[in-house]
C-alpha cells in the first residue's frame, strides 16, 4: 500500500510501456471528492530505447522540475512482480525494478501498478478522451466496464463500480488462448500450431502482434513478406496499395472484435468498452469499416444484450499517468 502524502503534495505518476514511458508531476485536483482526481502539473513523453533504464527517465524528468522535487511516485507497467520487487515482462528493453529505482533515486515511495489496471482507474476522463463512437448508444447503463488495448501487448482491465466507490479488476488477457472465429483464422492458428502448443492472443493482437500476423498471413499465401515493422503494414493497408497487408489489418480488426465480444460477455461488462492505447486511433476509420463490430456482436444469443454496451475508440494520451495517480491516491484513502 502507498504511503500516506499530504494532500496537496505533487508525486510523479509514470505510465511505462514497450515504446514509450509518459511521466506526469500529479497532485490531488483541489476540492476533489471521495473519488481520487488529479491536476496534471506537468507531462512529458522518453522514448524507451533512447535510455538505458527508467531510472535514467525518471531521473531527467525530476531535474527538468521547477520548485520542490517530489520524493514520491508511482510506476505503471505491464508484468508480474516478483517477491523482491522486480518485474517479469517481455515488453521493454531494460529490466524494471521500483525498489532500485526507488533506492536510487532517493524517493520514499515508489508502488508498481497494472498498466491497464492503471488506464481503467482514468474511466473517468476516457469519454473525454473519445476519438470514435464504433457501437452502442452514447450513453452506458452503470456496471463493469472494459478497458482493452493492443500496444506491445494487449491489456485489459476492468472497472467496477462499487457504493464506496470503484474498484478495477487487473487481467492478463493477453496470455489466453487466440481463440477461431472463421476459415481464415483457423488455417493462420493451425500454421502456428505445426511447431508449438500454445498461441496466446497477443501474439496476433498486439503491435508486434500485426507484424506475426501479417508474416503468417503470407506464407499461407505462399507470398514474400515486404514489410519489416507494424507501422509500415497500417500504412500500406491504408493506401490500399498492398491486398496482403490489407488483408492482415482487416483479420486483425475481426479478431480484436471477438475477444472485446468475448470479454464483455465474461465479465459482465455494462458500463462501457473503451478501446485505449497503440496504434488503434490512427487506424480508426479503417477499423470502423471492419468486420470488427460484427465480429463483437457475433455473440449468437447474447447479440442483443452485447447491443446495448457503448464501444468507444479514445486515445490513451495521459490515461494511464492520470489512471496511476488515481490508484496511488485511493491506496491512501
Amino acid at each position: 500500500m502507498a504511503a500516506a502524502v499530504p494532500r496537496a503534495e505533487p508525486f510523479i505518476a509514470a505510465d511505462v510501456g514497450g515504446t514509450h514511458v509518459r511521466i506526469g508531476l500529479v497532485a490531488r485536483a483541489a476540492g476533489a471528492g471521495p473519488a481520487p482526481a488529479v491536476d496534471v502539473l506537468d507531462y512529458r513523453k522518453y522514448r524507451c530505447a533512447d535510455y538505458p533504464g527508467l531510472a535514467e527517465i525518471i531521473g531527467e524528468f525530476l531535474d527538468q522540475v521547477q520548485g520542490p522535487k517530489p520524493t514520491r511516485g508511482v510506476i505503471a507497467s505491464a508484468g508480474y512482480a516478483l517477491e523482491d520487487g522486480r518485474v517479469i515482462t517481455t515488453n521493454l528493453p531494460w529490466t524494471l525494478s521500483p525498489p532500485e529505482i526507488r533506492e536510487r533515486l532517493g524517493l520514499t515511495a515508489l508502488p508498481l501498478v497494472n498498466d491497464f489496471e492503471a488506464v481503467a482507474y482514468a474511466a473517468a476522463s476516457m469519454d473525454a478522451s473519445e476519438v470514435l463512437h464504433l457501437a452502442g448508444p452514447r450513453k452506458a447503463q452503470r456496471g463493469p466496464a472494459l478497458v482493452i488495448g493492443p500496444g506491445t501487448g494487449l491489456g485489459a482491465a476492468v472497472w467496477i463500480p462499487t457504493h464506496g466507490g470503484a474498484v478495477v479488476l487487473a487481467t492478463e488477457a493477453g496470455h489466453a488462448a487466440l481463440p477461431v472465429g472463421n476459415e481464415l483464422e483457423l488455417a493462420l492458428a493451425q500454421r502456428l500450431l505445426r511447431d508449438r502448443s500454445y498461441v496466446p492472443v497477443e501474439h496476433f493482437l498486439s503491435g508486434p502482434g500485426l507484424l506475426n500476423l501479417y508474416r503468417v498471413l503470407c506464407d499461407l499465401r505462399g507470398a514474400t513478406p515486404t514489410h519489416a515493422a507494424p507501422s509500415d503494414i497500417t500504412a500500406a493497408a491504408l493506401a490500399g496499395d498492398d491486398p496482403l497487408a490489407h488483408e492482415a489489418l482487416s483479420a486483425f480488426c475481426g479478431l480484436l472484435g471477438s475477444v472485446v465480444g468475448d470479454m464483455a460477455l465474461l465479465y459482465g461488462v455494462q458500463g462501457g468498452i473503451y478501446l485505449a492505447g497503440g496504434f488503434l486511433p490512427q487506424i480508426g476509420a479503417f477499423l470502423s469499416a471492419s468486420t470488427f463490430v460484427e465480429r463483437y456482436l457475433n455473440k449468437g444469443a447474447m447479440r442483443p444484450a452485447l447491443e446495448q454496451i457503448p464501444v468507444k475508440l479514445v486515445e490513451h494520451g495521459q490515461l494511464g499517468v492520470i489512471g496511476a495517480a488515481n490508484w496511488f491516491l485511493q491506496q491512501r484513502d
